[in-house]
């Protein structure tokens, strides 16, 4: 055959042309559109196969498609019997549409174009709501992933393994346009995104509404990521969504459903303290994939060597008295102590040694095991167990680390950061949602350093306990919450609550929930009331929504492994079709009925490239089946297809369950100068006064020596200069030393040091800095 026009590295023709997606955002939920352009080129029907990801928890709810001037929406369906009517459709010469979840993770889906006969096209569209997560900064996030990296399948697991159809994101042959319209009740203040966007429009003086779009050029390489700031952004708020006018009052659908979100504020006298105990453990991802950039903008520093730096950063931050560990994974695990050990100096320098020969060197990407090692560990009394999970989250087997994490919920938090583009939003934002803690991602132009540290305060917050969720409704109304109990509650962090609202009220009638906590022994509490009317032009999003978090509370019930519970399956199944949204154990499934015309001739397979990231990490070879001369997501292959294993076009994949693949280890630049400084501190919070922190100064060691007062020791004199360093060339990165620096300031105090003032006052001529005392907390 002669190919011409776009073509797959193994030449074959791509038969997805385009991607449009438009976005619209209300306060804190966001609905997106995608319109997926297919066109046979080719002389012979054939069946397009796209593999791509979607946030773990979007909540799909409608599919359709336009052939000619036929548009056919799809129905939910039990997704074995959605496979078989598509099957049955494609070999009767029938076009037909399937689109599943993955059995293994929520955030990857399987899109067959069935029986698309030669010179015609298919517009496919596909809708799905979502939360918006918010940020260190108050910023909340959207996330299109545009990469899908592939996933690495345990070695020893059960069922087909999670691969994709991948090509360089440079290569990805098709384009992609984006828009977005953001609306709130409170003025937008900005917009910001890790590519480039045309200026922010705003609608409205009251600038409550706006539009943005991806600038023109926008290379389809990595993922889209919106922030949205908004003022007031802490402000209680709660939505109430009629119900569906077709639906039966009772049900799900035809109740309305209300939305609260709450945003809990911690007293002073609360948040100015941090806990000085505590178990912290530490498991870091080092995979091969670990070696590869931790951004687009800068190739010099990897993933891996990142890592490390934000481990020293944590270490030099524990408080005394605390106890720690940490343990790094591939294909096999190591943890640097047997167990637990009390934070020291000895132990801290120790730890940071193991840190630095940290590559990413261990294969593939097995997180099951050393979890549950660390679970095995009996807790330590009075040290409360906070996990924190470093990885770029290319895994497989992602429903069963989530049951493993929810069934130890009660004896920890845990932290979770994703690394990197195409990290599984489904690993990374369930693991910290079931192990009661908060998630992270690193991507674009971010730095990891700040993240990490603000997780680590979190850490340090107090474990809220006793957390119980009241409604205070109208007589003959009642709340049946969909959402699962709320596990954690951190400072200035959202917490949002579904419920449907059963019964008749007047629309002026007005509700309140409230969520009671115990803070630090004290009882407390965070409340929000709300009128009964519903909004206006909210659509279903709020019951799609609600009916997405019920459906994966009863997913989680299901234990891995074991047989499936068929009267929580046929509640799945049963919500799914009634709200019209995806679930583990359903399919959409559209047939084009209205074609009188059966397809003729063989059907060819054509698996559409998803873009991943340059790989410069572990190889993968296995031996393909001729007539399957590309990689596909094999989880979503019928039995006709068979399991279908990766090609030379993966030989830059990501991870590699072979030991013999080293990974590449780049050249490392010069150490940051900041973590020269933080290197240098001891366990305790002080610094030595030595050549080291006068070369980290940049004086020399008579030049550090000459200015300290007589009566002061070394010890105090070397701490102060390091915080007027810190507090004086440092302030736009002070969320990363700030930990550490209060440590300082609290051994300073301890030593009832003479003459502090003097020693500030030296140092800053020293430094060339204005610092003032009261600055410094000292």
């Amino acid at each position: 055959m002669n190919c011409c026009g776009l073509l797959t590295p193994e030449k074959e023709p791509v038969p997805l042309k385009s991607i449009e997606v438009e976005l619209e955002v209300r306060d804190h939920v966001a609905t997106v559109v995608s319109t997926l352009l297919y066109e046979n080129k080719e002389d012979k029907p054939i069946e397009a196969v796209f593999v791509f990801p979607l946030p773990g928890d979007a909540a799909v709810c409608h599919f359709s498609a336009v052939i000619g001037q036929t548009q056919i929406v799809a129905e939910v369906k039990e997704k074995q019997q959605a496979r078989e009517e598509y099957d049955d459709a494609l070999s009767s010469g029938q076009q037909a549409f399937l689109l599943e979840e993955s059995d293994q993770s929520p955030d990857i889906f399987s899109l067959s174009v069935g029986s698309l006969p030669p010179g015609e096209s298919a517009s496919i569209r596909l809708e799905y709501v979502t939360e918006l997560a918010v940020q260190a900064d108050d910023g909340l996030r959207f996330c299109l992933p545009a990469v899908l990296n592939p996933r690495y399948q345990p070695q020893g697991s059960e069922g087909p393994s999670v691969q994709v159809t991948s090509v360089p994101a440079s290569l990805v042959p098709y384009s992609l346009s984006f828009s977005a319209r953001v609306s709130s009740p409170r003025p937008i203040s900005k917009v910001e995104s890790s590519s480039s966007l045309d200026p922010l429009q705003y609608l409205n003086a009251e600038k409550t509404q706006a539009t943005v779009k991806l600038a023109a050029g926008h290379k389809f390489d990595r993922d889209v990521e919106l922030l949205i700031y908004y003022t007031n952004a802490h402000q209680p708020t709660a939505v109430v969504e009629a119900g569906q006018a077709s639906a039966k009052p009772g049900t799900l659908m035809g109740d309305p459903v209300v939305m609260v979100s709450l945003y809990p504020e911690f007293p002073q006298s609360v948040m100015s303290s941090v806990a000085s105990c505590g178990e912290f453990v530490f498991l870091l991802d080092r995979s091969g994939s670990m070696s590869c950039p931790l951004n687009n903008s800068n190739h010099q520093e990897t993933r891996i060597a990142s890592a490390r730096d934000t481990l020293l950063l944590l270490l030099k931050s524990l408080p005394m008295g605390c106890y720690f560990n940490i343990y790094s994974f591939g294909s096999t695990y190591e943890h640097i102590f047997p167990k637990s050990v009390e934070y020291s100096e000895t132990t801290m320098e120790e730890a940071l040694k193991k840190v630095e020969e940290m590559t990413a060197n261990l294969g593939g990407t097995e997180i099951l095991e050393p979890l549950k090692h660390i679970y095995s560990q009996p807790c330590i009394p009075n040290q409360p167990r906070q996990l924190f999970v470093f990885t770029d989250g290319e895994v497989g087997n992602t429903k069963e680390i989530l049951q493993l994490v929810t069934r130890h919920s009660s004896s920890h938090r845990c932290f979770s950061f994703g690394i990197g583009e195409g990290a599984s939003t489904a690993l990374i934002n369930g693991l910290a949602k079931n192990g009661g803690g908060h998630a992270q991602f690193i991507s674009g132009a971010d730095r990891m350093q700040p993240k990490v540290m603000q997780s680590l305060r979190f850490s340090l917050q107090p474990a809220v306990v006793d957390i119980s969720v009241m409604w205070d409704l109208p007589k003959g109304v009642s709340a049946t919450v969909l959402s699962p109990p709320i596990t954690a509650i951190f400072q200035g962090q959202r917490s949002l609550v579904y419920a449907q609202l059963t019964g008749q009220s007047s629309e002026a009638a007005e509700g309140c929930v409230r969520v009671k906590y115990n803070l630090a022994g004290h009882p407390s509490q965070s409340q929000v009331n709300f009128s009964l009317k519903p909004a206006e032009d909210t659509g279903l999003t709020v019951h799609r929504l609600g009916a997405r978090s019920l459906i994966r509370s009863l997913e989680v019930e299901q234990k891995d492994g074991e047989k499936v519970d068929e009267g929580l399956r046929k509640k799945v199944v049963e919500l799914s079709v009634q709200s019209g949204v995806s679930s583990a154990y359903t399919a959409f499934i559209a047939v084009n009925k209205s074609n009188k015309e059966t397809i003729q001739g063989p059907l060819v397979r054509r698996n559409v490239p998803a873009p991943r990231m340059m790989m410069m990490c572990c190889a993968m070879s296995a031996p393909v089946p001729q007539r399957f001369q590309s990689c596909n997501f094999a989880g979503f292959s019928r039995p006709e297809f068979g399991q279908i294993m990766p090609v030379a076009d993966m030989a830059l994949s990501s991870d590699s369950s072979s030991k013999e693949d080293e990974a590449v280890v780049p050249e490392q630049p010069p150490r940051d100068p900041l973590l020269q400084l933080v290197s240098l501190q001891k366990a305790s919070g002080c610094w030595l006064l030595d050549a080291a922190l006068a070369a980290a100064l940049g004086k020399t060691s008579e030049e550090v020596e000459k200015p300290k007062p007589a009566s002061v020791n070394q010890e105090v004199w070397g701490t102060i200069l390091a915080l007027i360093w810190l507090h004086g060339f440092k302030t736009d990165a002070k969320e990363e030393w700030e930990l550490l620096a209060m440590k300082a300031v609290s051994w300073i105090h301890a030593q009832n040091a003479p003459l502090v003032t003097e020693c500030v006052e030296a140092g800053n001529a020293l430094l060339g800095c204005s610092v003032q005392k009261d600055l410094l907390g000292l």
